[in-house]
């Protein structure tokens, strides 16, 4: 299933990011902690160069604890500034201002050796669509500063929040590069909602991740949805539309719902802790 996706203001909003890089000290990039490399723009690599880099692996608390760890020792082994946590957790607040606080310490140097002072360090919040930028920024700054959704898209342009006196934050759209050279990458980024719904064959896409799940989670399935028969990934979404009763008109399984019902569950958890990838594998 090749999946591709990159409408065109993608590449005005990374073209207003290189604009902005000038201003700011500190890239932190968003990665859905499900499928950290997949959610890694190279695009944002070109635009944090020569930035001081945290990853803030969001969305941890729906990820597999075990990756996690692992997804740890690997982005604290490429030397960046690294922090896992759940985006509408109040607790992440304090915890991300001390790694930024961290990050921000050469700049602070630089700025004293110039006699400038009590100036914040700027941080720029990246990522691809739909890793939860605006939530952060919302429950960072205590307020409603910047616009949500659990779709992508919902930022359509930069804008600054003040964090505190010592933090400012710039929100980005979310973005994507032009081509997914592996079909893996489309696939997982597809799973998470970080490609719009609309261009995707829901059916064909949630058999993949029925797949997935099938040989990484064995009895997810089962777990979640009641005593399914299958024996193709096709027949699980019937047998899941069934047992949702997800039916059309004369009892015919409707698969197009029971898809749709299947992602969601996935997308928000209630599948259970799932990580579609991990170091060792990549």
């Amino acid at each position: 299933m090749d999946i591709q996706w990159y409408p065109g203001h993608m590449t005005k909003a990374k073209r207003k990011m290189m604009e902005d890089r000038k201003l700011i000290d500190v890239v932190a990039e968003l990665l859905d902690a499900r499928a950290p490399l997949a959610c890694r723009n190279p695009d944002i690599g070109e635009i944090a160069a020569g930035k001081e880099r945290v990853i803030v692996l969001n969305k941890a608390d729906l990820a597999d604890p075990r990756a996690n760890e692992a997804w740890k020792a690997y982005f604290e082994a490429e030397g960046a500034y690294f922090i896992a946590l759940d985006s509408r957790a109040a607790s992440s607040r304090k915890a991300l201002e001390g790694v930024i606080d961290r990050a921000g310490q050469k700049k602070r140097e630089r700025d004293a050796k110039r006699g400038i002072k009590n100036r914040p360090v700027r941080v720029m919040v990246c990522g691809i669509p739909n890793v939860g930028k605006s939530t952060l920024i919302n429950t960072l700054a205590g307020r409603a500063s910047a616009k949500t959704g659990n779709k992508p898209g919902v930022t359509k342009g930069n804008q600054w929040i003040r964090l505190n006196k010592n933090i400012e934050l710039l929100d980005t759209p979310g973005i994507l590069w032009p081509k997914f050279d592996d079909e893996q990458i489309g696939l997982r980024l597809a799973f998470l909602g970080s490609v719009n719904d609309q261009i995707l064959e829901r059916v064909e896409l949630a058999c993949e991740l029925a797949g997935f799940l099938d040989e990484k989670y064995p009895g997810t399935l089962r777990e979640h949805y009641g005593d399914l028969c299958y024996d193709t990934r096709y027949g699980c979404i019937e047998e899941i539309a069934r047992a949702k009763k997800c039916l059309k008109k004369g009892g015919e399984p409707d698969t197009e719902r029971a898809a749709a019902m299947l992602l969601d569950d996935f997308r928000s958890g209630r599948l259970g802790k799932i990580t579609l990838e991990t170091p060792q594998e990549n």
